[in-house]
């Protein structure tokens, strides 16, 4: 009996799953029927039958017809010289972009100094990480090479203010003579669950004197619920937005007759996906650079990314995503600076892009990022800022092929 009741199960099983294999073969012929491909198509794509399509077949006809190498690019990097140069004991991180006044290159900098402690001590008075306890301070440079440290831009607040315990992660833009910094910033202690926010300031020349925005220009979302009391930023009962633990890397772009503050999202609870950080960037939108921003509705933006780094191309906005997520190491472009698709796969770019924003962007896509500078770890307590260099890869070829 039990051998029948075994043999029945075996012939309601094969007969399921034949079933189910002959309805996955009507589904993918009926998709298929509907795609039209070119005779140029099908060659450009090596497709081996029109009417035979992989999911990778038809993602590939979407590319469109001009698919090129414009958007993609190699990179190399090189050490700057004078103050910029490695020095032991001194944090610089996380350049600006560069903009030029009166002859000189100007960028800002996140600055701090000594070792970082980490969390495993007093948070109240150690530094837990290299951008923890900084103040901005900018160089200026003739030639883009050999910098010259001018001193401190912005310092953090007094106790008690939103931004006392470290302001950092700085990016410039000039707008009608008057020249904007926006920055993170962190009020003390620095645990584990302290929400970053986004400060802002002003000046008529590059070498401030600065005015400070009074309140942050930008705050987490206000919808996630921590789960207990310890300092455990993956103990949530409701994670809420994807930026609704910290605001980070903002950059703020006039477009369109407004402007457009790109941010990094970091969620609370954040989880890892596709082997990387559950990272995504979002866009607030204000009518003057001062503010009020508010966040966009069809926020997130991304669903890969890490440091902001944006630029005007042909009408629209262009993006470089990098270090996490499922479509990181690629070039981005949005018509409307929302909806950005995919334009080209990188093989890797420089941490933390100091775009040169004096650069011809319309020239072609890319063009905004053929130098700039970056930084890069000495050891996990020292970071310091180097310079880049891209350049557009047009071919391939075997070696001693001319």
């Amino acid at each position: 009996m039990k051998t029948k009741f075994y043999i029945l199960s075996i012939f309601l099983l094969v007969s399921f799953l034949a079933c189910k294999t002959e309805t996955n073969k009507e589904n993918i012929k009926e998709t298929t029927q509907d795609i039209e491909i070119t005779d140029d198509q099908q060659d450009f794509l090596g497709i081996t039958n029109k009417n035979k399509l992989s999911a990778a077949s038809k993602r590939a006809l979407k590319w469109g017809p001009n698919l090129g190498n414009e958007w993609f690019f190699e990179y190399s990097m090189h050490d700057l010289k004078g103050d910029l140069a490695y020095e032991e004991g001194v944090v610089r991180r996380d350049p600006s972009a560069l903009i030029k006044h009166d002859g000189k290159y100007y960028v800002w900098y996140s600055r701090s100094v000594g070792p970082s402690q980490g969390f495993g001590g007093d948070v109240v008075k150690d530094k837990v990480f290299p951008w923890d306890r900084c103040d901005i301070w900018y160089a200026t440079s003739e030639d883009g090479l050999t910098w010259k440290e001018e001193g401190l831009a912005v310092a953090r607040g007094k106790a008690g203010e939103y931004d006392d315990r470290s302001v950092f992660t700085v990016e410039i833009m000039e707008h009608e003579g008057i020249y904007y910094l926006c920055y993170q910033t962190v009020k003390n202690p620095y645990n584990v669950r302290v929400k970053n926010q986004v400060g802002l300031v002003w000046s008529n020349s590059p070498n401030g004197p600065w005015t400070k925005s009074k309140e942050p220009i930008l705050s987490p979302a206000d919808n996630g619920i921590w789960k207990g009391e310890k300092q455990d930023r993956f103990a949530v009962e409701k994670k809420g937005d994807f930026d609704s633990h910290k605001v980070h890397d903002p950059c703020i772009v006039p477009f369109n007759g407004k402007f457009y503050l790109y941010y990094k999202g970091e969620q609370m609870g954040e989880a890892i996906t596709f082997g990387g950080r559950q990272i995504r960037h979002g866009v607030a939108i204000a009518d003057n650079p001062k503010g009020p921003y508010v966040k966009s509705e069809y926020n997130p933006i991304s669903n890969s990314g890490h440091e902001i780094c944006v630029w005007p191309y042909d009408g629209g906005i262009a993006a470089l995503i990098t270090t996490d997520g499922p479509e990181k190491n690629t070039v981005q472009w949005s018509p409307d600076g929302i909806n950005f698709e995919i334009k080209s796969v990188i093989k890797g770019a420089p941490h933390a892009i100091g775009l040169d924003r004096t650069a011809d962007n319309e020239k072609e896509p890319t063009e905004i990022l053929r130098w700039g500078l970056t930084h890069q770890y000495k050891n996990s307590d020292y970071q310091y800022i180097r310079g880049f260099k891209t350049w557009r890869m047009r071919q391939h070829k075997a070696k001693g092929v001319e």
